[in-house]
């Protein structure tokens, strides 16, 4: 019995799912963003165990998404290939890194069952996440700088997205992979992802905003690519979410799902321009 008072509506001053959401977001991206950039500035080991511990648990939420049943033969063998392949790169061989998570996906195809290729995909898809990301911040001069830069594309593509397309709406960008993401939101997102980034590239006087800017157009339709490819993974399997570690967001792969594409292809840039020894230089200096 409610004593014959009249329930309240939902207004702005109640907590709805939505909101609740929002702040759980918040928390989580409070806690975790401060810890990424301090990594960055850390660089060598410090980075490098960051981003081996995320790309671990990617591994762990792709197996329990593809291949739930007799997944501990798959986790060990991917997780072993990881850590061999950070501590071999921390150790200056990039080659037999590259060459250890090649061995570690023909495993993987060996002991995986009916979706032998969906493992594979997920060992690279996690091994992209922590090379693409250790290769740049090796760059001693602008690797700081570069990972900043791309923190700067992906979370301001994913804040401008989430409030341009809530705030305006409209046409579905693929209604088919997910029912919620518009064009507005996508428009949006390039927009404040860009401006980010350009602000980052001001920050640290970096030459050839035009270029920047290009690049970072680049960056943030290929870091909501990542998004959309998630979203069909999840469909794929049936899974709302990656898993559940992180509150307000789901699982490692549901943050980092734009992050992955992103910072692959500006790796593509950077060695295809800079080399190796300087691939954070050839994303940046045009």
């Amino acid at each position: 019995m409610d004593g014959g008072k009249p329930s309240l509506p939902l207004t702005e001053t109640t907590s709805t799912p939505s909101t609740r959401n929002l702040m759980l977001r918040i928390a989580s991206a409070a806690v975790l963003a401060p810890l990424a950039i301090g990594a960055a500035w850390l660089g060598s080991w410090p980075f490098t165990i960051f981003w081996t511990i995320a790309a671990v648990a990617v591994w762990w939420e792709w197996i329990g998404l593809v291949e739930p049943t007799g997944r501990n033969v798959l986790l060990a063998t991917g997780i072993c290939a990881l850590l061999l392949q950070a501590i071999v790169f921390e150790t200056g061989n990039l080659s037999i890194a590259i060459m250890i998570v090649a061995l570690g996906v023909l495993a993987g195809i060996v002991t995986a069952g009916k979706h032998a290729p969906a493992v594979a995909g997920g060992l690279l898809y996690a091994s992209a996440l922590l090379m693409a990301a250790a290769v740049l911040r090796a760059d001693d001069k602008y690797g700081f700088i570069a990972i900043l830069f791309l923190f700067a594309v992906v979370w301001g593509t994913d804040i401008g997205g989430y409030f341009s397309g809530r705030a305006f709406g409209g046409p579905k960008l693929a209604p088919s992979i997910s029912p919620k993401k518009t064009w507005s939101g996508a428009i949006g997102g390039t927009l404040v992802g860009v401006g980010a980034a350009v602000a980052v590239a001001k920050l640290f006087t970096l030459s050839n905003p035009l270029m920047i800017g290009i690049v970072a157009v680049v960056l943030s339709v290929a870091s909501q690519c990542g998004d959309l490819f998630e979203s069909g993974l999840k469909r794929r399997f049936d899974a709302k979410d990656a898993s559940g570690l992180i509150p307000g967001h789901g699982g490692v792969m549901d943050r980092l799902d734009g992050f992955i594409f992103a910072v692959t292809v500006a790796a593509v840039i950077g060695v295809a321009r800079g080399g190796f020894d300087g691939p954070a230089a050839g994303l940046l200096v045009w």
